[in-house]
Order: structure tokens, then sequence, then C-alpha cells
């Protein structure tokens, strides 16, 4: 029940790629996330994923077409749909799903899988 800052939250992350969970809440987390260049293909079998644009701008390409999202655009990719994110510079997102989603789905990634739970 106590407010916290984004832009504050934000600040604390220095590394592209490392989610870090500021909200927990019916299951789902808020995780907070920079990105910046590509993410490898990959899906999420059971969990659907809401990307929020925070700064910047990121695209999220899918096989068949390419989704740009500016600062207070979102979209949700549905469970099973593989997809990658892209960032041509450094973009601050807010991530949606539920608690204990790997941020490379079904891929293991020794550069770009993410320990799950990493709190700000």
């Amino acid at each position: 029940m106590n407010p916290f800052s984004l832009a504050e939250k934000f600040s604390l992350i220095q590394e592209h790629w490392r989610p870090k969970v500021v909200a927990e809440l019916n299951g789902q987390e808020l995780k907070l996330v920079k990105f910046c260049g590509c993410f490898p293909w990959h899906h999420h079998e059971t969990e659907d994923e809401l990307f929020l644009v925070w700064r910047g701008a990121m695209t999220i390409e899918f096989r068949d077409r390419l989704v740009r999202l500016e600062a207070g655009q979102a979209c949700v990719v549905p469970r099973g749909v593989e997809h990658r994110t892209v960032a041509e510079s450094e973009a601050e997102v807010l991530i949606f799903e539920p608690g204990a989603t790997r941020n490379t789905g079904n891929v293991v990634d020794d550069q770009f899988t993410a320990p799950n739970g990493a709190k700000i």
C-alpha cells in the first residue's frame, strides 16, 4: 500500500533484458525492464504478456508482422505466439504477466534468460 515512483525504480536498473519485479497482485507481477538491441525469438506456453512503454520506443516482432510501440502505448502478446522484442536505443518498459514467468519463455539462453523474482 506504499506508492512508488517508476522513474526512481527505472533509475536503479543498470542492465538490459533483466526484468525486476516492482509489484505483485492477484498472481501477477509488474516488472520493469530496459531494452536495448534484439531479444531472442521465443513464446510462452501458458502466459499472456502485456508490454507498456514508459520511455523510448520498441518493436515487437511476430513472424508475420511488426508492432511498433512508443511511450504510452501497450500491446498484449497472447500465450503461444512466437515473438521477440527489439529496441534500437534504450527503452524503459513495464511488463505485466503471471508470477515466475521466465523472460525467455520456452528458450533458455545464457545471455538473455534472467533469474525470476528479482525485485527492486
